[in-house]
C-alpha cells in the first residue's frame, strides 16, 4: 500500500474548504479532505493536478 505524506494545500481557505494534498509518489498527487482525513483519497496524475492548477491560475487573472 503507498503512504502518502499529506500537507494543506496552498490553494486552501482558512475557514473551511479545504484539501490535503501528497505529492511524494512520483507521478501522482493524491488529494483529500482535511477536516477528514479518514476521507476517501483521490488520485490523479502529475500532468492532470498541473493542468488542474494552471486552470485555476487562468480563472483568477
Amino acid at each position: 500500500m503507498i503512504e502518502f505524506c499529506f500537507r494543506k494545500s496552498s490553494y486552501s481557505e482558512a475557514h473551511g474548504e479545504c484539501v490535503d494534498v501528497a505529492v511524494n509518489v512520483a507521478g501522482i498527487v493524491a488529494v483529500r479532505d482535511s477536516k477528514d482525513p479518514a476521507s476517501p483519497v483521490l488520485v490523479v496524475a502529475s500532468a492532470a493536478w498541473d493542468a488542474f492548477r494552471a486552470g485555476l491560475v487562468r480563472s483568477s487573472d
